[in-house]
């Protein structure tokens, strides 16, 4: 038996189980079946008594006797019921789904142990499908006993805890042929790791639960130290084969506009971010760092600044954003912000005319075109730049792997690279999914801002939240009313909106109210924006489109409708609509009264912070790393021991054993870095999309 061994060759198994089992669990060789981990472990030490389990919650143990059997036939559903006494009461066993075999096999009135999940009907408890053994066969069982994933499907196949705790058993005799160790020596000493033969033995069947933790401890460690390895080694390649036009000057263009367009003084936080920006680029190497700045931070007036070294040191630049609005967006501001200098800025985007497409790609070919600002529509293969020195790229994550790689090929020396997103990441998930990019944070917001005040409110406050918009209305401020739009039922949204719109007219019929929604054509979102953007209307009703890319400094009030059917990082994204003047603005998160625990922490979370990092660690908590990446990444989260929440800790201190192993090994040739190197090559190669080492 080897690692690769079909599933169906172990003992106990055979061909027809070994296709359900993988069909269920996807579990196909003896190595899958050694990472098929339990989900947690029942103290066998422990065993209860009827009369203590009321508040039990989890498997239990219990001792006694089963002294009957009977059918029982309620219409055409039979079930099997057994009466299991102990010396302090009673209770029923109940088999919805048995054999006549099993039948046969249920011991009666001997000595026995019964495990499982209770329930409770009447103050009556009962226990579905125990699993049960007899005294005299439990002595020399570990004392924590392994309970492994399962489902229906496989119990009603008889394939149940007892069944892959047999299987195990079998193939944890083998381990020793088996299991081979990945971390050399010194590691194993400076952390006091068990070797993975014990760790493997004391994963599946425990010799206490101190065993239990250092052999969980060595497999997250392991985990997370691969991972972090191929990263690592990802980086250290760029840093050192990756070939970039050298940006040495700072000239006229930066300086110029430094002096006499910059609109306000710069936060520390984006005087530090350009520094780390700056010292990039003087190297002849290519530039590739990720800018993370919570909504409103500042990130544009970094992107315009950096653009401008570019153009200093003779090169174009050009800024990709996933939507039109967005894209519109950037250019508004940027065009806006270069008034009075005469560099030109174009924007490219799906719904650009063709004559002027037609300049846009004549003046990037010949050079008189300093800046482009667009969507996907940059990468088609008729954009092509005379020297493409600078890009930027705002929401990362909604751009695939091959739609970025064709904005590289746009010069034969690749560009610098600077990745933006306003939605913050959590520090592990930054650590572990983007360590082979230089990070920068812009952790500081604009002098002058005012934090938003988050309120929530049911729908017996609406008389009073409308009070509350008319009478900032008032004082010259405007409103926004966000609906939610779900794909699944878009056609019901709409009709919710559209519903949402008559109410908000009937109630604010003094005032001008303007719609925006994403099945709008581009130049019909434009007019909409540009009427509320221009003050003439003073209520924007909307959906999510208006998530990213609208700035108007003078709403101060965004109503979320049905709060609770949000995101949290979409519903702190919509919040950063407001706030972007100097007033004081308001988030009112309207909800119904009814909301579920899940929802009750979002809307806790909003009204308690405006910190961006704060919410993305909640809503990693909520929703997990792979939804956080966003789904172009949702894939690469499979560590089956690693929390990315809870193990922060070791999440850091792997990160630090890899780069000090690299500061002294960049390529893993030492004889004593062998057994890393062979191991990441064998497992982890291509995990992340990349191996350089051979």
């Amino acid at each position: 038996m080897n690692l690769e061994t079909s599933i169906e060759y172990v003992k106990g198994i055979g061909p027809e189980k070994a296709k359900l089992i993988k069909n269920v669990l996807g579990i196909s060789t003896v190595e899958d079946l050694l990472d098929f981990y339990p989900l947690r472990y029942l103290d066998k030490s422990k065993v209860h008594k009827i009369s203590q389990l009321k508040n039990v919650s989890t498997d239990v143990q219990l001792k006694g006797k089963i002294t009957s059997i009977q059918e029982i036939q309620t219409g055409k559903i039979k079930r099997l019921s057994a009466k299991f006494n102990d010396d302090t009461g009673s209770m029923d066993l109940v088999w919805f789904q048995y054999s006549k075999w099993l039948k046969e096999q249920i011991p009666v009135n001997k000595e026995i142990y019964i495990f499982g999940k209770i329930n409770v009907f009447n103050n009556q408890f009962s226990m579905p499908h125990p699993e049960i053994e007899v005294e005299e066969k439990k002595e020399s069982d570990n004392r924590l006993r392994p309970i492994y994933p399962s489902s229906e499907k496989l119990t009603k196949r008889g394939l149940n805890q007892k069944f892959f705790q047999t299987v195990l058993k079998n193939i944890c005799k083998e381990i020793p042929n088996l299991i081979e160790e990945n971390m050399p020596e010194y590691m194993m000493k400076h952390f006091k790791f068990l070797s993975r033969q014990h760790t493997y033995l004391n994963i599946h069947f425990p010799k206490d639960i101190e065993h239990f933790e250092k052999a969980n401890y060595r497999l997250k460690f392991e985990e997370s130290f691969f991972f972090q390895l191929g990263y690592a080694l990802k980086k250290l390649h760029h840093k050192t084969q990756s070939h970039g036009n050298p940006f040495p000057i700072v000239g006229d263009f930066f300086t110029g506009f430094y002096a006499n367009n910059l609109p306000f003084d710069l936060t520390g936080a984006q005087k530090r971010v350009l520094k780390e920006i700056r010292q990039d680029m003087k190297k002849p190497i290519q530039m590739n760092r990720l800018l993370q700045g919570d909504v409103g931070s500042g990130k544009t007036m970094v992107a315009l600044l950096t653009m401008l070294i570019a153009m200093d040191n003779g090169f174009q630049s050009c800024m990709m954003a996933p939507t039109e609005i967005l894209a519109q967006q950037h250019y508004n501001g940027i065009k806006d912000l270069l008034i009075g200098t005469d560099i030109n800025v174009r924007l490219l985007t799906g719904s650009t005319k063709a004559s002027e497409r037609k300049i846009i790609h004549e003046q990037l070919e010949n050079g008189e075109l300093s800046i482009l600002i667009g969507t996907h529509a940059v990468l088609e293969d008729k954009v092509k730049f005379k020297n493409l020195g600078l890009a930027i790229i705002d929401e990362q994550h909604r751009f695939g792997v091959a739609q970025r790689a064709k904005l590289w090929a746009k010069n034969k020396i690749p560009p610098h690279i600077l990745v933006m997103t306003a939605t913050p990441i959590p520090r592990t998930l930054a650590m572990s999914f983007y360590s082979d990019l230089d990070v920068s944070v812009i952790d500081e917001m604009p002098v002058g801002r005012k934090p938003i005040i988050t309120a929530h409110r049911r729908e017996k406050d609406r008389a009073y939240v409308y009070n509350f918009c008319r009478e900032e209305i008032q004082k010259g401020r405007q409103v926004y009313f966000v609906y939610p739009l779900i794909e699944e039922s878009e056609t019901l949204d709409y009709k919710n909106l559209m519903v949402g719109l008559e109410n908000v007219m009937d109630n604010f019929p003094k005032y001008n109210v303007t719609m925006l929604h994403g099945k709008m054509k581009p130049d019909e979102k434009d007019a909409a924006m540009s009427y509320f953007a221009s003050g003439k209307a003073e209520i924007m009703v909307a959906t999510t489109v208006i998530e990213v890319g609208v700035n108007v400094p003078n709403a101060s009030v965004m109503v979320i409708e049905s709060a609770e059917r949000f995101g949290l990082s979409q519903l702190h994204q919509l919040r950063g609509r407001v706030g972007r003047g100097a007033e004081q603005s308001y988030c009112i998160l309207m909800t119904s009264d009814k909301l579920s625990s899940d929802s009750r922490t979002r809307i806790k979370t909003m009204t308690e912070t405006n910190d961006g990092f704060k919410i993305s660690e909640v809503d990693m908590k909520l929703r997990g790393p792979g939804d956080i990446l966003g789904t172009q990444q949702s894939g690469v989260v499979d560590f089956k021991r690693l929390d990315l929440i809870e193990d922060s800790a070791i999440i850091k201190l792997t990160k630090k054993t890899v780069d000090k192993i690299l500061e002294n090994d960049p390529l893993l040739t030492r004889a004593d870095n062998q057994l890393i190197k062979n191991y990441y090559l064998r497992y982890y190669r291509g995990k992340n999309k990349w191996s350089k080492i051979s």
